[in-house]
């Protein structure tokens, strides 16, 4: 039989065994992402599945992800991968009904009943101290102990093993302490309070604990989930007699035809062919309207039709699609690390070998010591509430160094900063915002100034001819400077040179249907113009001041000039030699938020700038409609240049987020502290920039600068919360203030605070 290897779609299937929390979840995902060639793992705790996808290129290699697993001290085995499927191990839960073994449940169940009945004899009927009683409460404890209480004892041999050690160390040691303990004392006939109930009450809290954060961690991932669930399983292709097929999305290939129905999800990227629909694309790109569209129009995978029929051609399949690009942006989110979180991983590493020598100090205090022990506990008890301690010195050595070792549980530290990246890119994966990685978001946290580019981002990016004048002599007038400066912009792809090849005569001129003026030696000069020549001259359409440059007189352009730019239009000339012949007044449409956004950026706090090439005048005039200080205006910057701008601006010591459209601003992207792509659902690939707008509005923008700051304020709240935890409890349970069942919901309790708090930024508002 073969062995199971990545799917063509890069994707690796392994069932992992041994995890118990969140924080071997992120043990596990760690060091699978260690191994070369991997680009991103996603772990599940209540499957035990892992989702593997590997680099563009890359070989999978099986061996190598199972043996890292395996030395990160869990069981892999390699699975059957979904090609389908962006996370294998989603698919897996899907459809799976219930079950009383699954996940905690067995635990918290059983356990809960064990622990209820044992509370009942001991505090309801006061049988805490009789011996019956005492062999009915060992009866019952063993198979909690055994059958409950063996995932974390598997989990802590298997740490021991590989020389590391967790929180399954911790709660094994404390319950077999307590077990123990009150083992010993019912076969050597005491007749004191023996601690059966409060070692199955560890075991069964701490089950509730995880079971409850594994809820809490699958809602929080609930976006996600959503994203996942978008893509229908199946399609419906058309053959060639245009016969409708219902056939699985992964037989699907380019060029295929496939039709939607209204109410269908579309199955995978493609372009409208024929019909006409709306979309809702509001989970794919947070746009709230519906999208019309028309033969042409772009389709992503995921998004609804809402109201007429259309075919489609296939453009983009699988691991191609954008939807599948989104997914990936958020898994890479979502299991990234935050350098905050390294503090916490540091001491994560020393701290259960720490906890065991203080619980071993405290047994050995309260063992050889307990008149001292005694009188510290008693000196704090009016400043806090009455410690309940064992009477004997043997007991309470136990049963102290046992509630030390529950209540240390460094559970919330591992959680503190996972829990509060997933919430939070989540939410903003609902508001159409991908958040690159954790990086990220603590880089936005420190953003002094935020840089945009004019077109496309302030703008509609929609140019077109405004105004324009021909300078000839009537006798001279053909052709006409449309047609001339239609052939010199045609081959450009530059915005502007696309708005005066698409311009069209004002007039009921007809020159437009005659051939083209035929120009010789085409060039473009990146962020001046082009030139060529036609007739024996040299033709040049471009900014004036590059015209005025290579000598052209500009003194007639004068009053056009004075009256366009005013209006933020940017002039370009048309030159033959040193002769001015002709002038284009071009504009853009500002996006209708764009002076509400900046306002709100203001108020922040944060400085505003805006880099653009249009002449400066143009630049001041748009920049002053919506609220950009003239002095923070930076002109007539050639698109190379804006990467050198940004650094400047790093230099005198100010943070930088820059606002690009993602076309012509990768480099300066790049050089920002922040890069932010104003882009379209099909542009979410890009690697620049460090957060992307799925829809063009960039009203997004403070809403995603807030969003993430929310996130690194909860992270950080988090780990305080952690820290505060553990150095106000272990304190306490050493003295006697913390029984190890109130240690164990203590535990616990820390968990959900620290959860909870990461599910408040689903509910955020900017």
């Amino acid at each position: 039989m073969s062995v199971p290897t990545a799917n063509s779609a890069g994707l690796m299937a392994l069932s992992i065994k041994g995890m118990t929390c969140q924080g071997c979840v992120r043990r596990a995902t760690d060091a699978i992402q260690g191994v070369a060639g991997v680009a991103s793992a996603t772990v599940e705790l209540s499957p035990g599945r892992a989702a593997v996808r590997w680099q563009p290129g890359a070989m999978p290699d099986a061996a190598a992800v199972t043996t890292a697993v395996q030395q990160a001290g869990f069981k892999a085995k390699l699975v059957a991968a979904a090609a389908d499927d962006a996370c294998s191990c989603h698919s897996s839960q899907t459809g799976a009904g219930w079950s009383l073994l699954e996940g905690w449940r067995f635990n918290v169940v059983f356990g809960g009943t064990v622990t209820v009945a044992l509370m009942l004899g001991e505090w309801g009927f006061g049988l805490g101290m009789t011996r019956w009683y005492h062999w009915l409460a060992f009866a019952l404890t063993l198979p909690v102990q055994v059958v409950c209480g063996a995932r974390f004892y598997r989990g802590a041999w298997n740490q021991l093993r590989v020389g590391a050690s967790n929180m399954d160390t911790l709660v094994s040691l404390g319950s077999t302490t307590a077990f123990a303990y009150s083992a010993w004392g019912l076969f050597a006939g005491w007749t004191t309070h023996l601690y059966f109930m409060e070692a199955a009450a560890i075991i069964t809290l701490i089950s509730t604990g995880h079971w409850v954060e594994a809820k809490a961690t699958e809602r929080a991932a609930s976006s996600l989930r959503a994203l996942l669930d978008l893509a229908p399983p199946t399609a419906r292709r058309l053959d060639a007699a245009s016969v409708e097929m219902e056939v699985p999305v992964a037989q699907l290939i380019v060029n295929d035809r496939i039709a939607l129905r209204p109410g269908d999800r579309v199955p995978t990227d493609g372009e409208v062919l024929e019909g006409q629909s709306a979309l809702d694309e509001a989970m794919l790109t947070g746009e709230s309207l519906p999208v019309e569209k028309t033969p042409g129009a772009k389709l992503y995978a995921g998004t609804v039709n809402q109201n007429g029929r259309l075919v489609a051609r296939v453009t983009a399949t699988g691991e191609a699609t954008a939807l599948a690009h989104i997914i990936a942006v958020v898994q890479r989110a979502q299991n990234s690390r935050a350098a905050i979180q390294k503090l916490g991983d540091r001491i994560s590493s020393v701290f259960v070998p720490v906890v065991v020598l203080v619980a071993l100090a405290t047994a050995f205090w309260w063992g050889l010591a307990p008149a001292s022990a005694r009188a510290v506990s008693a000196a704090l008890q009016p400043w806090l509430w009455p410690a309940v301690v064992p009477a004997t010195p043997l007991a309470a050595a136990f049963i102290q160094a046992a509630a030390i070792l529950i209540v240390a549980c460094p559970c919330a530290m591992g959680l503190a900063t996972p829990a509060a990246i997933m919430a939070g890119t989540n939410a903003a994966a609902r508001r159409g915002i991908l958040i690159r990685d954790a990086g990220a978001l603590e880089k936005s946290g420190r953003i002094t100034a935020v840089v945009f580019d004019k077109t496309g981002t302030l703008t509609q990016g929609t140019i077109s001819v405004a105004a324009q004048r021909d300078l000839r002599s009537a006798a001279n007038s053909q052709p006409t400077i449309e047609a001339l400066a239609a052939a010199l912009a045609a081959p450009s792809n530059h915005p502007l040179s696309r708005a005066i090849a698409q311009n069209q005569p004002a007039t009921g001129k007809t020159e437009k249907t005659t051939a083209a003026p035929a120009v010789t030696e085409w060039q473009e000069i990146r962020g001046r113009g082009v030139e060529a020549g036609f007739n024996g001259t040299t033709l040049r359409l471009g900014s004036l001041s590059w015209l005025g440059e290579g000598g052209v007189a500009l003194e007639a352009a004068g009053p056009f000039l004075a009256e366009w730019v005013t209006q933020g239009a940017t002039v370009l000339g048309l030159a033959a030699d040193r002769q001015l012949l002709g002038l284009f007044a071009l504009r853009d449409t500002l996006k209708p938020n764009s002076a509400a956004v900046v306002a709100r950026l203001t108020r922040a706090g944060k400085a505003v700038y805006l880099v653009t090439g249009d002449q400066t005048a143009v630049a001041t005039a748009i920049a002053g409609s919506v609220g950009i200080p003239a002095a923070n205006v930076l002109a007539e910057i050639r698109p190379e240049q804006k990467a050198d701008i940004v650094r400047q601006l790093q230099e005198r010591g100010q943070r930088i987020a820059f606002v690009g459209d993602g076309i012509n601003d990768a480099p300066a992207l790049a050089q920002a502290d922040l890069g932010i792509a104003v882009s379209r659902a099909s542009d979410v690939a890009r690697e620049a920039a460090d957060i992307i707008l799925l829809r063009s509005d960039i009203e997004a923008i403070p809403e995603a600068l807030g969003l993430a700051q929310a996130t690194l304020r909860t992270i950080r709240q988090n780990l305080f919360w952690a820290f505060f935890y553990n150095a106000a409890a272990v304190p306490l349970a050493a003295l006697g203030f913390l029984s190890p069942v109130l240690s164990a919901a203590a535990m616990g309790f820390s968990d959900l605070l620290v959860i909870g708090n990461a599910l408040r930024l689903r509910r955020w508002r900017s």
